[in-house]
């Protein structure tokens, strides 16, 4: 019996280990001459609704491709669709997202351009309508297309109306009754021709909208600067500052909440990501360099619920320097952000790709942010060329899975193109 007890814990032991281990599930070539599919801002680049797993990409041809599978299977259904884009720029990447009806919602090729939009004609179908207008209001200079699920199905949809230094963020709202969107806001973050807001969202479990953003004074990166918030508990109409006063919108750089003041030529970067603690604390990870260091490290910016705080993780030791306009080089990828627990109980993971190491997928975990001590791990054996992180936010909303979207991939400096060739799209599934 002691001996059968003994072999039980063993199996026991290594089924453990083997479901913890990191598992890359192929889907199909994808173009991989720049990073368009795998850029961070992709929300989303996967999306899971009920048990059916949606991922979208570029194929070697410039077309868009929908695919969908049953979770934890490796049988994707794949579909090329009559769409393309311009796929020489890496601004402009498809984001999905499944509301609470199961229709798919696809935007894909902005950067600067007409709105790019259609659904599926039914609940779960590849099948997708003609390009369709939203409101038919402020779609003509689009960028930054993000997709967002409310917790009852509802959908917003954020996107940047102008141009990088003189840009609008503008909130759609989806109502699944009606099948209708809306326009929440036309100007929620006002650059008043002077600059624009580089912005990162999140919605909590709770239906609160949290959006942070640095400021950008110029097309050329170095000029970011700052890093602001703002939430709203109505979907959109209305805004507040962490504190709970009321913005008069819209938010300028004037009566902005700053979250962290950060100067100009910090390194600090754009578009990175954010999420929240359980009790709905926002946290916001991107990087920069200290005064006192030539080091970019990545940073998280979190409220503890009465203050905002900073955990700078300080594991990198190469410098470098942004500067520039266009898609960049850059020896790191922006980063995303995992919360589990909350307050300081909370765990905090990043998820990154850095030159440092090899460029593999990578992963750093701080279970104390009182402690800020950072544990490292590679997610890949291989790495991953200029990839950014990008995930199944709504998987891991709903059960707790971690779904990356992968692929190695390639890019020149200032929007260039490599000459790579098409490289396999993965799902990596991790826990």
């Amino acid at each position: 019996m002691k001996h059968i007890c003994l072999l039980f814990c063993l199996m026991a032991a290594l089924t453990l280990t083997t479901e913890a281990q990191p598992k890359l599930i192929p889907v199909a070539k994808g173009l991989a001459g720049n990073s368009i599919n795998a850029v961070v801002f992709r929300k989303n680049s996967l999306v899971t609704y009920h048990d059916v797993q949606f991922i979208a990409f570029y194929n070697p041809k410039g077309k868009v491709v929908l695919s969908r599978r049953k979770l934890h299977t490796s049988n994707w259904e794949l579909t090329e669709t009559s769409f393309a884009g311009n796929t020489r720029d890496a601004h402009n990447a498809i984001s999905i997202m499944v509301d609470g009806d199961g229709y798919l919602h696809l935007s894909w090729d902005h950067h600067g351009n007409k709105l790019n939009y259609a659904r599926s004609v039914s609940p779960l179908s590849l099948q997708l309508t003609a390009k369709i207008p939203m409101t038919g209001e402020h779609e003509t200079n689009v960028t930054y297309p993000e997709f967002y699920k409310m917790p009852q199905g509802d959908l917003l949809f954020l996107y940047r109306d102008g141009q990088s230094g003189k840009g609008n963020l503008v909130i759609n709202y989806y109502d699944v009754k009606s099948k209708t969107w809306n326009q929440r806001q036309s100007c929620l973050i006002d650059g008043e021709g002077k600059q624009n807001a580089y912005w990162q969202a999140c919605v909590d479990s709770r239906g609160t909208i949290h959006i942070s953003w640095v400021w950008r004074s110029s097309p050329d990166v170095a000029s970011n600067h700052d890093l602001c918030y703002a939430r709203s508990s109505d979907g959109g109409v209305t805004w507040e500052k962490s504190t709970g006063k009321k913005y008069n919108l819209p938010i300028t750089v004037q009566n902005a909440e700053y979250a962290w003041r950060i100067p100009r030529n910090s390194e600090l970067i754009n578009q990175t990501s954010m999420t929240t603690d359980e009790a709905g604390n926002p946290f916001i990870a991107t990087y920069w360099r200290s005064g006192d260091s030539d080091i970019p490290n990545y940073q998280v910016v979190y409220h503890s619920g009465n203050t905002w705080k900073e955990l700078n993780t300080g594991f990198r030791k190469t410098p470098f320097t942004l500067s520039g306009a266009g898609t960049k080089r850059i020896p790191i990828s922006r980063p995303q952000v995992l919360v589990s627990g909350k307050g300081n109980k909370a765990i905090v993971r990043l998820f990154f790709r850095d030159h440092e190491r090899g460029d593999r997928v990578s992963m750093a975990v701080c279970k104390d942010i009182n402690q800020n001590r950072w544990k490292l791990t590679d997610l890949t054996d291989s790495g991953v060329g200029e990839w950014e992180p990008s995930y199944d936010t709504e998987l891991w909303k709903d059960k707790k899975l971690l779904h990356l979207f992968v692929q190695k991939v390639e890019q020149a400096d200032g929007e260039g193109v490599t000459k790579s060739l098409p490289e396999m799209v993965y799902v990596l599934e991790t826990k």
